[in-house]
Order: structure tokens, then sequence, then C-alpha cells
């Protein structure tokens, strides 16, 4: 399931090394095809007023496309540790 360059996604994953959650939402910034693995995206995760707080690369696997039944929330940043 390729996903197009610059749509926003949901992470499916807790990825704690970022301070992020599942549900968080970021967007597609590049397409990285695997070579002997799985196919990846580059993500850019914005804050709620916009500023960038990570550019992580992920599996495909990691995220899903966002729907129409499904609401944005807010929530603090994670604590790490």
């Amino acid at each position: 399931m390729k996903l197009e360059l610059f749509k926003r996604v949901a992470l499916r994953v807790d990825l704690p090394e970022h301070r992020l959650r599942k549900g968080d939402v970021a967007t597609i910034a590049e397409h990285l095809p695997g070579k002997d693995c799985e196919d990846g995206y580059a993500l850019e995760v914005f804050n709620a007023v916009g500023d960038t707080i990570a550019v992580i690369t992920v599996p495909e696997s990691a995220v899903e496309p966002l729907t129409a039944d499904v609401i944005p929330s807010v929530r603090p940043l994670a604590q790490t540790g």
C-alpha cells in the first residue's frame, strides 16, 4: 500500500524513543522503498501549533491512512523513561 507524499497518517505503534504514541498524526515526507525488506516512510511530526518535533523513519506497517471516521485529539508530549 504505497501512500501519497504529504498526506497525513496515524502511527499504528508507540515510538517511545521519539516520545510518540499509537494514534499520533504525522505527515509523509518521503517513500522509502525496501530492498530486501518492507518499504517505509520518512515522516514529519508536528506539535499542535505546527512546529516540527520529529522527523522519523518507520516501516510501512507502522502507519495507516487517516479516514473520515476518526477525530485527531490533543495530548501532552509523552515523557521518556
